[in-house]
């Protein structure tokens, strides 16, 4: 059963950096498609930005373009996600997921639904 574990999270100013990690346990971690979603109390978990096993796929939500960057090290079974330049509205509980489906290796679903992992959560705070 594959584990993940959050961590990196905190309150920062708005401008700030943070990067978020994830480390993956009891499964083939190089094949899964990994994936960062976040919520906000009273609102849907959001996809924030997801990356294929050949690290080469690699998808983000519109808010989060250009400042936001996932990476992976197969090596150290490890996801992270840097994220710069950070706002107000980018505060909420980030979340880490797997999909570890190998017949989805290179697609990266937006869907909650497809991650069969996820972790406990780390709460971002950017405060303006």
């Amino acid at each position: 059963q594959v584990q993940l574990v959050e961590s990196g999270g905190g309150l920062v100013q708005a401008g700030d950096s943070l990067r978020l990690s994830c480390v993956a346990s009891g499964g083939t971690f190089s094949y899964y498609v990994m994936a960062w979603f976040r919520q906000v109390p009273g609102k849907e978990r959001e996809f924030v930005s997801g990356i294929a096993w050949n690290v080469g796929n690699r998808q983000y939500a519109g808010a989060v373009k250009g400042r936001f960057t996932i990476s992976r090290d197969n090596a150290k079974n490890t996801v992270y996600l840097q994220m710069d330049s950070l706002k107000p509205e980018d505060t909420a509980v980030y979340y880490c997921a797997a999909d570890t489906a190998y017949s989805r290796r290179t697609i990266i679903s937006t869907r909650e639904n497809f991650y069969a992992a996820w972790g406990q959560g780390t709460q971002v705070t950017v405060s303006s």
